[in-house]
């Protein structure tokens, strides 16, 4: 219990390390093909010499897998492929028993439509209490087609008609209906479901499309995606970002106080800028929400600073911390970003990441070694940051994009509702290599539920473990000195005399410099602490390269 020991603070989560875990890619216990409770409660020896604070996992609750998990049909069980309660209740005992905290998803604007709710729904009447949990509407006056021309976030129409005529809205995938958070039986569910998790140990919540659930749909006749696009999130929006959410979060963070210690919150917000994504992260709110504008941007200096500084700015105002990410469960993996053409656009980039996975990983031309280098640099650069990180599973081991998964094979409802015109998110997804060899590569005693590359093995935690500078060993090494040498909220810029090199003073006189170009700079004086890379000349600072100082 030593490490727990040591952020045992009220507020741990405001420093914190997080490793997401996407529960059926992880580990196999029972060697089915399928990630589950036992394969992650094998590992938690392994996340604890890692050296994160807290584990994130994502949906494990029954679910028919329409949006990996995230159509959850119970919100207050285990899937009985994943595990029981009883081993749920082990893997928490674990987790505490190694200093390690839990964070749980919770998916608050729709269920899966398996759920009993809209089982119900779809079997009882217009205007019918059951129905009044959903967002139920009729159709265009005269006509058969759906409320509006809204479309989904997977593609297609956000409206799915059902056998009387009237259509539920369905803001992601068909089997995801959208709940109505004006009715109260919704709230006090929820209610239950974060005191039922609360009960059985779990730490924390990252709350799924937070900025989703109050929704305004009284306009007659709705208004046009086109016009809902101009828009934008905020409080005109009819469904992302509107000012009454927070009264949820409100209600929701008595919950947490009610607990001691308190329970932490993190919200997946989606908005228009940092000052409304401040409001998510307010003491009387959620407390903390993420941050995606690194993830977003290229590996360029000036947008890293930027940034930077406004996210702190901003984070300091709410009474929050910033948290910073690079990769998750959604988006193409930071070591390939990084090695694909960069543009100065960061939707060009991310663009051109679809355009790669599409290809199959062949156009256009991907620079593994640079794609890797710029990402370890950035993760280094990252976790010097005050704040919390939160680290997404594999991105330890440097594990590229897989983009060779047959169509045959995929299963991100993205891909399907786009005609494949969309790749998805499958690739970010393929569960992970422990060993070099073997059916799965030490991921079950069978095959994966997604296909893994033959080139999977050379990125396994078992070839990596040995090699003093590999990616997992250089995440083992920069996290442990992070938790030595103190990580507070104070930042000092300090100037480098070069646009292309970012470098920042932490209290005790740690500096973290971050070379962005593509040639190598001139290194600040100090003690060398780590470096992202190898170091040629002890004097620069190689290329796509961070190195950790301390002042002499």
């Amino acid at each position: 219990m030593e490490r727990m020991g040591e952020t045992s603070k009220l507020d741990w989560w405001r420093s914190a390390v997080v490793y997401q875990v996407y529960p059926r890619s992880f580990a196999d216990g029972n060697g089915d093909g399928i990630g589950d409770v036992t394969g992650l409660t094998s590992h938690v020896g392994y996340l604890a010499g890692l050296g994160v604070d807290a584990v994130w996992l994502s949906p494990f609750y029954p679910s028919h897998l329409a949006d990996g998990g995230y159509d959850v049909d119970d919100y207050r069980d285990v899937d009985p492929r994943l595990g029981t309660l009883t081993q749920f209740d082990a893997m928490v005992a674990a987790l505490h028993g190694a200093g390690l905290r839990l964070i749980v998803d919770i998916v608050p604007n729709h269920t899966g439509s398996a759920h009993p709710w809209f089982v119900e729904a779809l079997a009882s009447p217009r205007g019918s209490r059951a129905r009044d949990r959903y967002i139920f509407r009729d159709p265009l006056p005269g006509t058969d087609l759906p409320p509006s021309d809204w479309t989904s976030i997977f593609g297609g129409s956000a409206w799915q008609r059902v056998a009387d005529g009237q259509f539920y809205l369905h803001y992601y995938a068909a089997e995801q209906p959208d709940l109505n958070w004006a009715n109260p039986e919704v709230r006090a569910d929820f209610a239950r479901t974060l005191r039922f998790w609360s009960d059985r140990g779990v730490d924390g919540f990252r709350i799924d499309v937070a900025h989703g659930l109050a929704k305004d749909l009284h306009a007659d006749p709705l208004p046009s995606q086109a016009e809902i696009d101009r828009i934008g999130p905020g409080p005109d929006h009819p469904m992302w970002d509107r000012d009454e959410v927070h009264a949820i979060y409100a209600q929701w963070r008595e919950i947490f106080d009610s607990y001691d210690p308190p329970r932490a919150a993190v919200g997946e917000v989606w908005v228009a800028s940092p000052q409304r994504r401040a409001r998510y992260a307010t003491p009387a709110g959620l407390g903390q929400a993420f941050n995606f504008d690194l993830l977003r941007a290229p590996f360029e200096a000036g947008a890293f600073r930027s940034i930077v500084a406004a996210n702190l700015d901003i984070a300091a105002t709410s009474g929050s911390t910033s948290t910073w990410v690079l990769s998750n469960h959604d988006v193409v993996r930071h070591p390939t970003r990084y090695g694909l053409p960069q543009f100065a656009d960061a939707d060009d980039a991310q663009a051109m990441a679809q355009a790669w996975i599409a290809s199959g990983g062949c156009e256009p031309a991907q620079d593994v070694a640079l794609g890797l280098a710029r990402a370890r640099a950035a993760t280094l650069f990252m976790l010097a940051l005050p704040g919390s990180a939160y680290l997404y599973q594999g991105e330890e081991l440097g594990l590229p994009e897989v983009a060779e998964i047959p169509p045959s094979a995929r299963q991100d409802p993205a891909f399907f509702r786009s005609e494949g015109r969309e790749m998805g998110r499958d690739g970010a997804r393929v569960p992970l290599p422990w060993t070099r060899t073997g059916p799965s590569f030490g991921f079950g005693a069978s095959l994966s539920h997604l296909p893994q590359p033959p080139w999977f093995g050379e990125f396994s935690v078992e070839a990596e473990d040995a090699t003093p500078t590999s990616t997992l060993n250089t995440y083992r090494q920069a996290l442990a000195l992070r938790r030595r040498l103190g990580h507070g909220e104070v930042l000092e810029w300090m100037d480098t005399g070069d646009d292309d090199v970012l470098a920042l003073r932490r209290p005790g006189g740690w500096m973290c410099v971050t070379n962005f170009a593509g040639r190598p700079a001139v290194r600040p004086p100090g003690r060398l602490l780590m470096a992202s890379g190898p170091l040629a000349n002890h004097d620069l600072v190689p290329a796509a390269t961070t190195l950790w100082l301390m002042e002499e």
